[in-house]
């Protein structure tokens, strides 16, 4: 299975079009129905034509929930970009654009909405902005698909491009070490605590001895469900739901992880290969320093860090370079997780990179 994540611009249409595709609205709270606007992760699934599942996270496109947009791209491995067609190119539309570029996601549909609103004209000047917008980032060549969620209009090529992507993107890779970064934490009556996430790295079966790291917590798995499904055993690439128990509510929260007990080492500092976006890219000029207050993002969880540059003074807009991240919480890093990088005082995203190695 592929998890999906949506992007773009606050008002584009994204949890309209994920309704309109799958049956399930993912606004879940009454002040998003009642507002008419996504502040939170949202979930739902969909089956191709071909026979397989996606499971979609759609996320907030305002700038105040930014965060909570960071947690749900962390996990996803395609993307649904979505630009509408009277607006074109807003300001959330690049930063949502820089958060996939650094995260490296290269597979994604791009819908060009509310088609039904606009002349041809306008509709194939939105489409030629977008090709343009794309192509110095890693979507660069992504299919772009014009569509309405109000009329249905495009949906159908949509979904089959969807599934055109998804078939020839590789499916998650099993290594054996399971972790499931937490975006969301409730209690079923009777039940215990649920957490959910998109489990990257390895399984998870019913009665496994798992670990909430950073803390430590240990609990056991009762049942797994994946799209209100029951399944004994669940691997990579999943949206997943652990009811665990011996675990208090309070226990896990987002930003923390389930892995496997004992095969984790919760760390505070990391060697990185890091990077700065583009203008072309992000809309902004950047540079990254050793001075300012930095905010590191990865999987679904935020810590402040301070940068220690190794080969240079300053990484400009466009370049890459090799620092030591010190982090203030520790968190579960591996070689290869690439991470979000952004300023906090001027609250922009500006560029992030990967980890080299986790325990220096």
């Amino acid at each position: 299975m592929h998890v999906i994540g949506t992007a773009g611009h606050v008002d584009h249409g994204k949890s309209t079009l994920v309704q309109r595709l799958t049956g399930i609205d993912p606004d879940r709270f009454e002040e998003e129905k009642r507002r008419g606007l996504t502040i939170d992760l949202g979930f739902a699934w969909l089956a191709l034509p071909s026979g397989l599942e996606l499971g979609i996270v759609d996320v907030p496109g305002h700038e105040r929930f930014i965060k909570n947009m960071l947690a749900g791209a962390g996990g996803i491995t395609v993307c649904l970009f979505v630009v509408a067609a009277p607006e074109g190119w807003m300001p959330q539309s690049a930063e949502h654009l820089a958060v996939l570029d650094v995260l490296g996601v290269r597979a994604g549909v791009v819908a060009v909405t509310k088609s039904d609103a606009v002349d041809e004209e306008t509709l194939e000047l939105a489409v030629a902005e977008v090709e343009e917008k794309l192509e110095p980032s890693s979507l660069r060549g992504a299919p772009i698909v014009t569509c309405s969620g109000l009329t249905g209009d495009g949906l159908d090529r949509l979904v089959a491009e969807l599934d055109r992507v998804v078939q020839s993107t590789p499916p998650a890779p099993d290594l054996g070490r399971p972790r499931l970064w937490i975006d969301r934490v409730f209690t079923i009556s009777g039940a215990g605590t649920v957490v959910t996430g998109t489990l990257a790295g390895g399984a998870f079966s019913t009665a496994q001895e798992i670990e909430i790291t950073p803390e430590g917590r240990r609990a056991r798995i009762r049942a797994i469900q994946s799209h209100k499904k029951e399944v004994e055993r669940i691997g990579p690439g999943n949206r997943t739901a652990l009811n665990l128990v011996g675990l208090e509510r309070q226990g896990a929260e987002r930003g923390d992880a389930v892995v496997e007990a004992h095969r984790w080492r919760p760390t505070r500092r990391i060697d990185a290969e890091v990077r700065v976006v583009g203008a072309d890219i992000s809309g902004r000029e950047h540079e990254l320093s050793e001075k300012g207050a930095h905010l590191l993002y990865v999987g679904s969880a935020e810590t402040p860090v301070r940068v220690k540059l190794l080969d240079r003074d300053v990484v400009a807009a466009g370049e890459s370079g090799f620092a030591q991240l010190y982090l203030r919480d520790a968190l579960p890093l591996a070689r290869g997780d690439r991470f979000v990088l952004r300023n906090a005082g001027r609250v922009l995203t500006f560029g992030g990179g990967t980890v080299l190695d986790p325990l220096p």
